[in-house]
């Protein structure tokens, strides 16, 4: 009996790498609100913190901004592995229980959001007993994630790591060539939870004023972490520089500058599309910088492609569905928010 053939792509790859794109980004901008906000209320300077109405306003989101992480999340993982199966299964197996645990850590998380959510109006210290509890957990996952994609990108190290050691108990060791992408990575997402600081607090100067000084340090943070993570890069450097990462790169440092300046000014539409557009760029770099890290190893064009474009339809129809309901579940938090005496 012959075994299927699954090595094929439904879709062809332009079409399957924008839509990983496209998805990721969605995921970060929930994400980065998520864990960028909840370090901003537990470490920005705030006025009557847990009374503040800015930080209300973020804790009651923060349960829907889990649920849009992990909706958004799940399309750019399914994207990854349909290309890049066997190194993204290699390395998760060498991580595995680590990797398991995800799933029970986002739970956790979850559940210790809407616990600090709801003890607003109870002793101020539980909400923010609970939210560091989430905090921990969101590190963990992110952590975990860097590690594994990380570790995708170097088969060699799976194989010696896997030869070692078969328990799962294993997490990337080659931390040098991830941790200050994964550093890079949060201090991403304060500068985007900054935003949303400063776009709920527009008209509350103190909370305004915490998410300025959040956007530029978590800014200007990022961009040197970047830039270190680029010098760790060794052999590879010089691919990146001669590829079009390099002026992707170079864009999306001028848009994110350019969203801080009308960040400033309050002009929030024209810095929201600067930072969104500049997310897209680094988003696309961390894609090219995973082929530029497997050529010679594998080369995606070499997949096969057998359409079954009804896969793809129904992926789509849920996909709008999906960004239907976070957008409606968004839309009944603000419409009861302007509602006399909420």
């Amino acid at each position: 009996m012959n075994l299927p053939d699954y090595n094929f792509l439904s879709a062809p790859l332009w079409l399957v790498t924008t839509l990983h794109i496209v998805t990721l980004t969605l995921h970060f901008l929930a994400m980065n609100f998520l864990l960028g906000g909840v370090i901003i209320v537990l470490l920005g300077k705030f006025t009557t913190r847990w009374h503040n109405p800015t930080v209300q306003t973020l804790l009651k989101l923060f349960p829907n901004a889990m649920a849009a992480t992990i909706t958004f999340g799940v399309a750019p993982l399914l994207f990854v592995q349909l290309v890049f199966a066997k190194q993204i299964y290699s390395a998760s197996i060498v991580s595995a229980w680590f990797w398991l645990m995800i799933m029970v850590v986002a739970i956790v998380v979850y559940y210790f959001l809407y616990a600090s959510s709801f003890s607003l109006n109870s002793k101020a210290g539980k909400a923010g007993t609970y939210l560091t509890i989430g905090l921990v957990g969101l590190i963990y996952v992110s952590f975990v994630y860097s590690s594994v994609f990380s570790l995708a990108e170097r088969p060699s190290l799976i194989a010696s790591l896997y030869a070692a050691a078969q328990s799962g108990l294993v997490i990337n060791t080659d931390i040098g060539a991830y941790i200050f992408r994964w550093l890079h990575m949060l201090l991403g997402a304060v500068t985007v939870g900054a935003f949303f600081v400063g776009l709920f607090g527009k008209n509350n100067e103190p909370a305004f004023a915490v998410g300025k000084k959040f956007y530029l340090w978590a800014m200007v943070a990022a961009m040197v972490l970047g830039l270190a993570y680029l010098f760790t890069m060794g052999d590879y450097i010089l691919p990146f520089m001669r590829s079009v990462s390099i002026w992707l790169l170079l864009v999306s440092i001028v848009l994110s500058l350019g969203s801080l300046h009308f960040f400033f000014k309050k002009k929030f539409v024209p810095a929201a599309l600067m930072l969104i557009v500049s997310l897209v760029g680094m988003v696309t770099i961390r894609h090219l910088v995973r082929l530029i890290h497997l050529d010679g190893l594998f080369d995606p064009a070499s997949i096969p492609f057998r359409p079954q474009w009804s896969i793809f339809a129904v992926f789509l129809v849920c996909f709008v569905i999906a960004v239907g309901l976070v957008w409606y579940m968004f839309r009944l938090y603000f419409t009861a928010q302007s509602q006399p005496g909420s």
